[in-house]
């Protein structure tokens, strides 16, 4: 039977927010929860290695699974789920093709994961009772090897959008330090619930020292303000998915309630106060981090942080300062209700 429900492009663009948001959780939540435990683990058996290998490796799938769980959002059925979710991937960039084969490199571009899995979604239901008896022959090829390659062309001008925000970023490293470190902990802090990646924009400028702190101290300011905000409506295993590193998992919240940012902003201009004061410091590789897997923290302490400081920065400041915002914009101002902190995962 044909599915001749229609989608306006608010339909489309929010059942792929909240496909990718869930895709984004069980693709990258194993190894924030087990990977740094299992490679402290190493040295006392070889099974650790493994095991963190298979954590790690499981967030290359990333883009695969954003892809099944978007076409699920539609209703599409098993073998059309598979085909978007393999079109996905392969137009995602998370792997490179160089002379040794084909090297797998992260997750990808989120946002052209987003915008190929909703373009191979339009595709399979454009096609749906067109092919006859040659489907399963065709809609591999069609959607999986076709919209794949239509992934691999634009690719290069959407991660222009990475680019650009980077460079923006960049910018402020050459500013007095007080306004650097507040400017960059803002723009990391919303940069985590949106589709740019803040681990790659990190790398990308090589953002190291103070602006590194900053930008991880910013990240868990946006942490600790949707821990704060979740625990009041969902429940307790998605509030922990937060805290141990599913930040973006609220992407859909941000475009139905643009305000949630009211309330990040200004614990991060808080935090990245914090981070100046105390001289947070990272690197490049630690800067999109925040506090997941304690890399922030951990690597603030090996340049010289005294470990004090550190949890004042990374812990007694950002959800101290999230209670103390959430209190004011919450029950004083009535700026927002807990309801955008409302996580609607995707449809079974």
């Amino acid at each position: 039977m044909l599915n001749k429900e229609q989608y306006s492009f608010k339909d489309y663009l929010n059942k792929v927010l909240a496909g990718t948001a869930s895709g984004i959780v069980i693709g990258l939540i194993a190894n924030a929860i087990l990977g740094g435990i299992f490679k402290a683990l190493i040295p006392y058996g070889s099974i650790f290695q493994t095991l963190a290998t298979v954590v790690s490796t499981m967030q290359f799938i990333t883009p695969a699974l954003i892809g099944v769980l978007v076409a699920n959002q539609f209703k599409l059925n098993a073998m059309q789920s598979v085909i978007i979710g393999a079109g996905t991937f392969l137009g995602s960039g998370a792997y490179a093709v160089t002379e040794a084969g084909i090297t797998l490199v992260g997750i990808g571009d989120l946002v052209n994961v987003m915008l190929i899995s909703g373009l191979a979604v339009f595709a399979t239901r454009f096609l749906e009772g067109k092919l006859g008896s040659l489907n399963l022959i065709l809609l591999p090829i069609l959607v999986g090897g076709g919209i794949g390659t239509v992934g691999l062309l634009t690719l290069p001008y959407v991660s222009l959008v990475t680019s650009t925000i980077g460079s923006i970023i960049n910018t402020f490293t050459t500013l007095q330090p007080l306004l650097m470190a507040i400017l960059i902990a803002v723009a990391f802090s919303v940069l985590i619930i949106s589709p740019i990646s803040t681990v790659a924009i990190g790398i990308a400028i090589g953002i190291t020292g103070l602006g590194a702190g900053a930008a991880a101290v910013g990240i868990t300011a946006c942490t600790a303000v949707l821990v704060v905000g979740s625990k009041r409506v969902n429940e307790k295993g998605t509030t922990l998915a937060i805290l141990l590193g599913a930040m973006k998992m609220m992407m859909p919240n941000l475009v139905r309630h643009p305000r949630i940012v009211v309330p990040i902003i200004i614990n991060a201009i808080l935090s990245g106060m914090g981070a100046y004061l105390f001289n947070i410091q990272g690197l490049p590789q630690t800067s999109g981090f925040g506090i997941v897997g304690l890399v922030g923290p951990i690597q603030a302490v090996e340049m010289g942080a005294p470990l004090w400081t550190v949890i004042i920065a990374y812990f007694v400041l950002p959800f101290g300062g999230a209670v103390l915002i959430d209190i004011l914009l919450n029950k004083m101002l009535k700026v927002y209700e807990h309801d955008i902190f409302k996580f609607v995962p995707a449809a079974n």
